[in-house]
């Protein structure tokens, strides 16, 4: 890798020398070669052209070596990152001006390439670390616990917890004003399965012995008012019919005398309606006899199959109240998950960083409090892109920045699977913030934890040696 690397810069440095009128443009299409690498030998191939008295060709690349190693610095602070165009562009056109260039320095130019040749060779310098900007984060990185979705609306009634505070996973953090009414929902929902269960009690235990009694003894009166009535109905039935006997033989026996003409003829009418009328009430007799018996017959058995019922347990009589008993402990069960849902708890162990929602504020989309594991920090190194082929997991790191004193270790964990745009920049306006990196974790060690557990987000310089 570092031969290819050589002979890429030789290449550049031979480009340059050749078309210094076109340098520019040449820089421009290979700004992934600008590094501290191609100032070193840019300085190491002037001092060989001017020890052979190629001068102006020296005092170019000099000038243009000193005014890339100055706004590359500047502009990015960093041994592995890359100038941007625009100083680029300014480097030429101050080695340029300044070492007067004219046509017969291009001549001269185009002459040097063997002198490049011979003094390049095995002056690549070995590149021992990358360096990167980033960013400290505690393991798991920051949690922003917020209130379920369900509880939107919800004010927190009471705040448990403070800025520094050290929580266990499934402390309770925070109280929402929703609790005193789905505590009594609760309560409710539990009064319901006792009245569910009491019901299913009495299904199994069945009928009272009194109310089983009782029942029977309607059913003992029920057959004495029948036995009776019919009895009293079928004496009156057999009078009528002695009767109706009666009324027939005084009807013959007046019918033949007014044939005789021993009687008139309105006795013989009245002897007739006699036995017509006991007649009528014979029949009628028969009729209510036949009513009596039918009626009290389904009296009785109605009051049997009473008796029945309320003896019996019925297995889906049971069945049903099982499942009011059932459906009474879902809804306990509910009622108890959603109370619980009013408990804000820490889903894992570590240290509150911040209060975002006050005791009566409305729990809002920023949530309630950020939550870390700071007890082991790490550093989130952005590493360029085209520096990340370099990093392997177990290099040692070494982090540093001016909040701490003294220089931070660790070693690489992870390496991320996502190219993304550069978060953390210099604070300098002409750095390049366009970047593409891959974020590298380096966790560091117990000692440096400790030190900067206190310093989340802080921006870092992270140094991977290679």
């Amino acid at each position: 890798m570092y031969k290819e690397q050589e002979n890429n810069y030789r290449n550049l440095i031979f480009s340059l020398l050749t078309f210094p009128q076109r340098a520019e443009l040449i820089l421009d299409s290979n700004q992934q070669l600008i590094d501290t690498g191609l100032i070193q030998m840019i300085d190491q191939v002037a001092t060989r052209m001017a020890a052979n008295s190629s001068t102006e060709a020296a005092s170019f690349l000099r000038n243009l070596a000193a005014q890339l190693r100055l706004n590359y610095v500047t502009a990015n602070g960093s041994e592995s990152s890359k100038p941007p165009h625009q100083l680029a562009v300014l480097a030429i056109a101050t080695a340029l001006s300044v070492s007067g260039v004219t046509a017969y320095m291009f001549r001269q130019f185009q002459q040097s390439q063997s002198i490049v040749s011979q003094t390049t060779e095995n002056i690549m310098p070995e590149i021992k670390t990358v360096t990167a900007l980033g960013r400290l984060e505690p393991r798991g990185e920051v949690i922003q616990l917020s209130a379920p979705s369900s509880a939107e609306g919800n004010r927190i009634e009471q705040l448990l917890v403070q800025e520094g505070n050290w929580v266990k996973a499934g402390q309770v953090i925070a109280i929402l004003d929703s609790r005193a009414r789905l505590q009594a929902a609760l309560e409710e929902a539990q009064e319901q399965v006792r009245v569910a269960q009491a019901n299913i009690n009495r299904i199994r235990a069945g009928a009272q012995a009194g109310e089983i009694e009782a029942q029977r003894a309607v059913i003992a009166r029920i057959k004495a008012e029948r036995s009776n009535n019919i009895a009293a109905q079928e004496a009156t039935v057999a009078r009528l019919e002695a009767e109706l006997k009666n009324a027939q033989v005084e009807y013959q026996r007046y019918q033949k005398l007014s044939a005789e003409g021993a009687i008139s003829a309105s006795e013989r009418d009245s002897k007739e309606l006699t036995f017509e009328t006991a007649q009528k009430q014979l029949e009628e007799a028969k009729a209510n006899l036949t009513r009596i018996s039918t009626a009290t017959k389904e009296q009785l058995e109605e009051a049997k199959a009473t008796l029945d019922r309320i003896a019996e347990v019925r297995p889906v009589d049971v069945d049903v109240a099982a499942a009011e008993v059932r459906e009474a402990q879902a809804a306990v069960a509910t009622a108890k998950a959603e109370l619980d849902l009013a408990y804000i708890k820490a889903p894992q162990a570590g240290r509150v960083l911040d209060i975002l929602t006050r005791p009566g504020e409305v729990v809002s989309s920023d949530g309630i409090a950020r939550i870390g594991q700071t007890s082991q920090m790490y550093a989130v190194a952005e590493v360029y892109e085209s520096d990340i082929g370099k990093i392997q997991v177990g290099q040692q790191a070494t982090v540093t920045s001016n909040a701490t004193s003294g220089e931070l270790h660790g070693t690489v964990e992870r390496i991320g699977l996502e190219v993304q745009r550069q978060e953390v920049i210099n604070t300098n306006p002409a750095a390049n913030i366009d970047a593409k990196i891959v974020e590298v974790r380096v966790r560091l060690d117990q000692e440096s934890s400790q030190k900067v557990e206190g310093f989340t987000n802080l921006l870092v310089k992270v140094a991977i040696a290679l």
